[in-house]
């Protein structure tokens, strides 16, 4: 099942591709997993723009909005809100600068690989932990590890070179007490949502494979 109304979803859906006609950006977020697992739409557009000329060129089309708290450009296209990132200003938890350098294609749109973008999404949980908004991110990373598009080693690699290794201790606490996520994945059987649990636990305990 969709999280928000599908009407929405789709709306932003064509705001994505609609910015794509135009500007060279990066989709985080949680349009950036749905590339990976087609799982769970999204309802806001969360992207990194690495041209300074995009950049000036969108402020000036979209009246985009400088937030300085929280280190972003904003806009609303369509009553859609956009979430615009940019190197050296944002405040991600991998500097964005960084994670340009981890991109892939996916349908047309570049996006970085699961491993940094299920980092970024650990990081927006944490600061909405118990919104609406903060069940969806427990979706989105659930997707990702059910999927099994997550290479944990590179996961552990970024977490250490970020300093951020506690993040894998929360991983293992999401998935531990995940329960309504997976009905939003359409998983409902209890036997098979015990499989999975025990399956991933044991995939993050194993720790890092050694490098021969």
């Amino acid at each position: 099942m969709d999280f928000w109304n599908d009407v929405v979803t789709r709306k932003s859906w064509e705001v994505l591709r609609r910015l794509r006609r135009d500007y060279d950006f990066v989709v985080i977020g949680g349009w950036g997993i749905y590339l990976w697992v087609h799982a769970v739409k999204s309802r806001d557009v969360d992207i990194i723009v690495s041209n300074w000329k995009d950049l000036e060129r969108i402020k000036k089309e979209f009246n985009a909005r400088k937030n300085d708290r929280l280190k972003k450009y904003e806009i609303v296209m369509e009553d859609i809100d956009v979430d615009i990132y940019v190197p050296y200003y944002s405040r991600l938890i991998i500097p964005c600068e960084d994670l340009l350098k981890m991109t892939v294609i996916r349908e047309g749109f570049k996006t970085p690989k699961p491993e940094p973008l299920l980092i970024l999404k650990q990081q927006a949980y944490f600061e909405r932990i118990d919104s609406m908004k903060g069940l969806k991110d427990r979706v989105d990373i659930m997707s990702l590890l059910i999927n099994g598009v997550v290479d944990i080693d590179e996961y552990e690699e970024l977490i250490e070179r970020y300093g951020i290794t506690h993040y894998k201790n929360e991983l293992e606490k999401i998935v531990r007490n995940s329960k309504e996520e997976f009905r939003y994945l359409g998983i409902s059987n209890p036997r098979e949502i015990k499989k999975l649990k025990k399956e991933l636990l044991e995939l993050l305990k194993s720790g890092p494979r050694s490098k021969s």
